[in-house]
């Protein structure tokens, strides 16, 4: 099983940056598709960015796109989240993910809030 540490999070103006970091305990973690959702109070789950394993291929959230960029060291088992230009309604709780074979493993989170 794959346990997720994610860090980075904190408090942030509007039009500020942050850097997430989730690191795997997996030494199989260049196996495993990655990714970061995010929930705000009240609000379901939402999907954010996603790469797969080699890291050639990513997808994003409309509303971040532009403004997120997902990354991945394999080496270090190092997933990462460069988050510019934030906005308030970027307020949440940001999940990593590892996902193989229809196995899903979540992180605690760590906490965003983009004050304005």
């Amino acid at each position: 099983q794959v346990q997720l540490v994610e860090s980075g999070g904190g408090l942030v103006q509007a039009g500020g940056s942050l850097r997430l970091s989730c690191a795997a305990s997996e030494r199989a973690f260049s196996t495993y598709a990655m990714g970061w959702f995010r929930q705000a109070p009240g609000k379901e789950r939402e999907f954010v960015a996603t790469i797969s394993w080699s890291g050639g291929s990513t997808d994003y959230a409309d509303s971040v796109k532009g403004r997120f960029t997902i990354s991945r060291d394999n080496a270090k088992n190092t997933l990462y989240l460069q988050m510019n230009s934030l906005k308030p309604e970027d307020t949440a709780v940001y999940l990593c993910t590892a996902n193989r074979a229809g196995n899903r493993y979540w992180g605690q989170g760590t906490q965003v809030t983009v004050s304005s």
